[in-house]
């Protein structure tokens, strides 16, 4: 079986590790959702740190597809431009750069996490008309509902989707992930906690998925047989009313048939009723390992799941191929590092680039450098 530092190959793209950065938004452009020097240095961070896969954040394919006004997009070419930046760097550090597109739905106009997170007033200048498959408000901070989609709307945003993945090939991104998660506009979609539309994209399970299957589709078109192309799936909610496993399960055998090469398993987040055991460690993993023995599809996965040991122990099981590192990257840069030392991975080190290795090499003498107390000194190099 495979371990955490073993590659890992997918179509023409091979990853030093199994660790890959999770999409994290970091609300830190201006309205004209371009990257700034802000998601360079972050990115950049993980991907000298080690990572295997560096995943942008979610990209939003329209202005109105935005969390807030803070968030990045990737509906003009200057904005594919600034992000070229992000790529090359990543590249040059031995990482593969991915991004994530998506569509903020009934989620969208909302202030940034640091000023309340709550939705703007609809009279406010930075507001804008959020979009999603039903007028159902989501409720607690988001007390406004959403303008129903109409067919022409439905288009449009396939539309947007398949013109930035365009944009995230010219960019240099290598790995393309579309975010049906998370309680954005696929999310929506999929659940009958959002989704209460009498027309072909509601009702039952097949039709409640056809928005997301139709918008695969429009990126499979214009993205590259020889790159992977992948989705992550809110594959369950924690809640009664909402989808079943059963349903992402056949989503993702609809998505298979049409050139899926992974899926990342994350939650739905339709609704914040749900009961969702934020504490347990690894609380996903068992989601995760049945919808890959079910489907056969390589997963991804996250939540909970810092300690190296566990993830590690996860990847030899068989229950995931790629463990996705979100809040453990923020607090530390080098978590691949931290991973490959309490793994006994023969040579940490070269994890790192040359800047950073050569002056470590040269004190691992020294047991009190970087903190590592005792144990530096019998880390191999």
């Amino acid at each position: 079986m495979p371990k955490l530092f073993d590659s890992f190959a997918l179509k023409d793209v091979t990853l030093r590790n199994r660790i890959a950065l999770s999409p994290m938004t970091q609300y830190s452009c201006g309205p004209d959702g371009v990257v700034t020097d802000w998601h360079l240095v972050h990115l950049g961070a993980r991907a000298v740190g080690g990572a295997g896969l560096v995943v942008v954040e979610q990209l939003a394919v329209a202005p109105e597809g935005r969390m807030t006004p803070g968030c990045a997009g990737l509906w003009n070419d200057a904005q594919a431009e600034a992000l070229a930046r992000v790529t090359r760097f990543v590249r040059a550090q031995g990482a593969v750069p991915g991004v994530q597109l998506g569509h903020a739905g009934r989620k969208g106009g909302l202030r940034k996490p640091w000023e309340g997170y709550a939705q703007m007033p609809a009279e406010d200048p930075e507001n804008w008309e959020s979009i999603g498959p039903s007028d159902i408000p989501y409720g607690g901070r988001i007390p406004r509902a959403a303008r129903a989609m109409t067919r022409d709307d439905i288009r449009r945003v396939q539309r947007d989707y398949a013109a930035a993945a365009r944009r995230a090939l010219e960019a240099g991104f290598e790995w393309l992930e579309i975010h049906y998660a998370h309680g954005f506009l696929g999310a929506s979609f999929l659940s009958p906690i959002a989704n209460t539309r009498t027309d072909e994209y509601g009702g039952n399970a097949e039709n409640r998925a056809r928005f997301l299957v139709e918008t695969f589709q429009a990126v499979r078109e214009v993205w590259p047989e020889r790159l992977p192309l992948t989705v992550r799936i809110g594959a369950i909610d924690f809640h009664p009313d909402t989808h079943s496993i059963e349903d992402s399960i056949a989503l993702v055998e609809a998505l298979a048939v049409r050139g899926l090469d992974l899926v990342d398993i994350s939650l739905g987040m339709n609704t914040d009723a749900a009961e969702v055991p934020w504490t347990e460690r690894g609380f996903m993993v068992p989601t995760a390992a049945r919808i890959r023995r079910e489907t056969g599809m390589p997963v991804a996965v996250s939540w909970n799941l810092g300690d190296p040991v566990h993830a590690d122990r996860m990847i030899r099981a068989g229950d995931a191929d790629l463990l996705m590192v979100g809040r453990p990257a923020l607090a530390n840069p080098h978590w691949p590092l931290l991973a490959a030392m309490m793994l006994g991975e023969p040579s940490p080190l070269a994890l790192l680039p040359p800047q950073y290795r050569s002056f470590l090499e040269k004190a691992k003498d020294n047991p009190h450098v970087a903190g590592f107390g005792e144990a530096w000194s019998d880390i191999p190099a």
